[in-house]
């Protein structure tokens, strides 16, 4: 029992930096534009990092909700949600565009049992061309963390990355009226007026009853099925 409250309470602190240590995280993304998610890393300033796998997505892996085939999480960081969701059935692509992120996800799990069903990449979401679409998307403080005038471009990514009828899961974070960003605020209507036009359609779209800590009443999961074909690899 010890255990699992010290856990939570690292959980929490974690969850909740991401606002406490708002402005000091701003400042250092906003005066490196090229590489401020580097010196994040580099510094070891990585308020988003629960250092564990999300567990609305570890649930959904449990009970057997997600699709197989091939996954791709982008933004991975360490990787605790990519080797978490990976199986037999299942291959996941981690990719981050910090070099120390990928690093370290590699250096975690390298001796992990299930290492032959996922892989780290250092890459661009933006700019990277796979050589095979993805059944499954997953996203997580990856939309939050991009300029919001990126956001079509962010859904002409998933869109094309995606096989027709594969499934994008989008944990939507934060849903405030905060100013600024990175974290942006988002809204159920930001994800609608990108996909819908691109022809997603939200299957679900519900209150994340397991975000952690100060994250709880924040944050919304959406499960969008690609109808429409548009793949751009």
């Amino acid at each position: 029992m010890a255990a699992e409250r010290m856990r939570g309470e690292t959980e929490e602190t974690a969850a909740g930096s991401l606002f406490l240590n708002q402005s000091a995280f701003q400042k250092l993304i906003h005066s490196s534009p090229e590489d401020g998610w580097e010196k994040c890393w580099e510094q070891g300033f990585t308020p988003w990092d629960l250092g564990r796998p999300t567990p609305i997505i570890q649930q959904l892996y449990r009970m057997g909700a997600l699709p197989k085939g091939r996954a791709l999480i982008p933004g991975c960081g360490t990787g605790y949600d990519v080797v978490s969701i990976a199986c037999p059935e299942r291959y996941v692509v981690g990719i981050d565009i910090s070099e120390i992120a990928i690093k370290r996800a590699i250096q975690l799990f390298s001796s992990s049992p299930n290492t032959n069903h996922f892989i780290f990449l250092k890459e661009d979401f933006f700019t990277w061309h796979p050589t095979e679409l993805f059944d499954l998307i997953f996203d997580y403080t990856f939309f939050c963390a991009i300029e919001p005038k990126m956001r079509v471009a962010w859904a002409e990514r998933m869109s094309g990355l995606l096989r027709p009828e594969g499934e994008l899961i989008t944990l939507m974070f934060p849903i405030s009226d905060h100013i600024g960003g990175p974290p942006y605020k988002v809204s159920i209507s930001d994800y609608e007026e990108v996909l819908c036009p691109l022809g997603f359609k939200a299957i679900s779209i519900m209150d994340n009853e397991l975000a952690v800590g100060p994250r709880k009443g924040k944050e919304k999961i959406g499960r969008w099925k690609k109808i429409r074909s548009n793949s751009s690899l």
